[in-house]
């Protein structure tokens, strides 16, 4: 059975970093990438960061020169988040894609002072 799991997050003041991290557990055949999405309440779930395993990333506009997507292998994902802004603020969700789609259980993350 496949899980995701995220840690990372927290309270982050503006102009601060956090960095997220996804562990896999179990085996995703035929994945096709792996990534980061988040959500505020009442707002649509966005993608925030995509990565394949060629490691061809993407990136929302709004975090561009912000965030960063990195393996540490085939089971391990990070988001470098820097330069936070308050509008960053949801619960972020590692996500994974191959015949059909696994989340992990999401991460809250607050920029505030």
């Amino acid at each position: 059975q496949v899980q995701l799991v995220e840690s990372g997050g927290g309270l982050a003041q503006p102009g601060g970093s956090l960095q997220l991290s996804c562990e896999i557990s179990g085996t995703i055949f035929g994945l096709n990438a792996l990534g980061w999405y988040r959500r505020v309440p009442g707002k649509e779930r966005e993608r925030v960061a995509t990565i394949t395993p060629t490691g061809i990333t993407a990136y929302v506009d709004s975090v561009k020169g912000r965030f960063t997507i990195s393996r540490a292998n085939a089971k391990t994902i990070y988001l470098q988040m820097d330069s936070l802004e308050a509008e960053d603020t949801a619960v972020y969700y590692c996500w994974a894609l191959s015949a059909q789609t696994y989340w992990g259980q999401g991460t809250q993350v607050t920029v505030s002072s």
